[in-house]
């Protein structure tokens, strides 16, 4: 009986199927050592198992002949969106995550891709993935060291105060734009979005911390 069994597998799919689980797992273990470098949210095992989940399901879908397999494309691809809107968060100055959240995106795209037995494709997109993550973080901050964009959240004692910071967002050549204001217990707090150079963004900083009139600030 153990015979027949045996019989009724076609050895050299199986061996290919294995390299594609093997070159998927590969690829998230690459991805997610980065990201896991960085300690991101989602880490070595997320991405692991995006990368391998989705290989799975491409390769079922083959073997079952789904009669039209761009749909379960399209479904697993809505389902990694949804495990992507789950790392990204919003506190009160800002929105983080959603590079990550874009990363695991990207990597059931390769996944797919080694399911599908686009070895190649898969393997060049995650070299692919890797330069974007890695090599291009001088052009961001060179590009931040002219231009960044920060928001601040200040407290102050009194609403008077908030004229002092808009004195030093003038002096530091910043420009601002009120985007929230609130009263609490502690103070008046005010929201800016504040763009200049990461040198002026700096000198900023210094001299809100110095100042007497600033309860709080944060960015």
């Amino acid at each position: 009986m153990i015979e027949n069994v045996i019989s009724g597998f076609d050895l050299q799919t199986i061996a290919t199927q294995l390299v594609m689980i093997c070159v998927s797992i590969l690829i998230g273990t690459i991805i997610g050592a980065e990201r896991e470098y960085k300690n991101k949210s989602a880490g070595l095992r997320t991405f692991i198992l995006v990368s391998f989940g989705s290989c799975i399901f491409t390769i079922l879908s083959i073997r079952i002949g789904v009669s039209n397999p761009d749909r379960l494309a399209a479904n697993i691809i809505t389902g990694i969106g949804f495990l992507g809107a789950g790392v990204i968060f919003k506190d009160s100055t800002k929105i983080e995550g959603i590079t990550t959240a874009t990363t695991i995106w990207a990597t059931a795209s390769l996944g797919m891709s080694a399911g599908a037995g686009h070895i190649y494709l898969a393997l060049l997109g995650t070299g692919v993935v890797i330069i974007i993550l890695k090599s291009l973080m001088p052009l961001q901050k060179l590009i931040d060291s002219h231009h960044k964009i920060r928001e601040y959240k200040i407290t102050t004692a009194t609403i008077t105060e908030f004229e002092r910071c808009m004195t030093l967002f003038h002096e530091y050549h910043l420009k601002s734009l009120l985007i929230n204001e609130q009263k609490s217990p502690e103070g008046f707090s005010r929201t800016w979005q504040v763009t200049g150079t990461l040198k002026n963004h700096d000198l900023l900083v210094s001299r809100l911390v110095q100042d007497p009139g600033i309860l709080s600030y944060q960015f």
